[in-house]
């Protein structure tokens, strides 16, 4: 989307959230650029209307730099690697120095409270993170709130649940017959559908709180099996037998293992009541529905 006038974001990694938070945006009088991983996907997004620009991770070009200073709002969805948050490291003195930034965001993941052993957590929880890659997010959720204490910029943290939607979700799975329901009692996960993510970073751009924490999930974690039951449901096909963790456990990816070690439900009061988001999908049921409906 390339408009006069009007507000202007920027996205550092235009993935499915930050995708979907374009679609939302499409209405209104907004430009949109930010950066892709290959030439192809620039291709897709130039088409519909998106200026995109490949970046690799390391040193900014001067399209992207003048994209930057030309913008009012900044969405950060590119994940941390070993080395750090590589749009910190390339970009925080271009972004300290952005004449009209109103808002920034910055998307992050629940994983950085680690294992409560299924208690409830909200954005007063201690972080815990329980893996490498949680602790980098940690890592990078700290030094994006260093540049709102010590340089003023009006950082918003977004911590993501479980993210699924169109072409992202058990549907997927099961049509690809390898979709499992895994029994581990007291387990539940929280999730988010990605117009749901869509909605609360709009309200908060709508409704600047620099500094500000958010959880971003349904109203209702659920057991991974009951999703997938629900999920055949809906599509008339038996579900996939029931299967102990402790029996598949040593057969699970390490990343996937480390989803199933961390037990907590994550509470989402703070983006209803502060941003008063209402949800399209408050549970998981809705977002299948919804998700049937479209791919249908």
């Amino acid at each position: 989307m390339t408009r006069r006038g009007g507000p202007r974001l920027f996205c550092f990694g235009i993935g499915f959230s930050a995708e979907a938070l374009i679609r939302y945006l499409s209405a209104a009088d907004w430009s949109v650029s930010g950066t892709v991983r290959s030439a192809d996907k620039a291709a897709r997004l130039i088409a519909a209307g998106v200026d995109a620009h490949v970046w690799d991770g390391t040193a900014l070009t001067p399209a992207i730099i003048a994209k930057l200073n030309a913008s009012s709002h900044l969405l950060i969805s590119v994940p941390p690697g070993e080395d750090g948050d590589p749009v910190l490291l390339a970009a925080s003195d271009v972004i300290r120095a952005m004449p009209a930034l109103s808002w920034l965001g910055y998307l992050s993941t629940t994983g950085v409270y680690g294992d409560t052993n299924g208690a409830w957590v909200n954005e007063t929880t201690p972080l815990n993170p329980s893996s490498d890659r949680s602790r980098r997010r940690v890592e990078a959720e700290q030094g994006w709130q260093a540049l709102h204490g010590n340089d003023g910029l009006p950082v918003h943290i977004f911590r993501l649940a479980g993210i699924y939607g169109p072409g992202r979700s058990v549907f997927n799975q099961i049509k690809a017959r390898n979709a499992k329901r895994i029994d581990k009692p007291g387990h539940a996960f929280s999730r988010i559908h990605v117009d749901d993510i869509a909605r609360v970073l709009a309200a908060s751009i709508a409704k600047p709180n620099p500094g500000a924490v958010y959880n971003v999930c349904d109203n209702e974690p659920a057991p991974p099996a009951e999703v997938t039951s629900y999920a055949c449901e809906l599509l008339d096909m038996e579900p996939p037998p029931l299967e102990d963790f402790a029996t598949v456990k040593d057969r699970m990816s390490p990343m996937a293992l480390s989803f199933w070690l961390d037990n907590r439900r994550v509470d989402n009061t703070r983006i209803r009541k502060e941003l008063g988001v209402k949800l399209r999908h408050p549970d998981y049921r809705s977002g299948l529905q919804g998700i049937l409906a479209e791919e249908d």
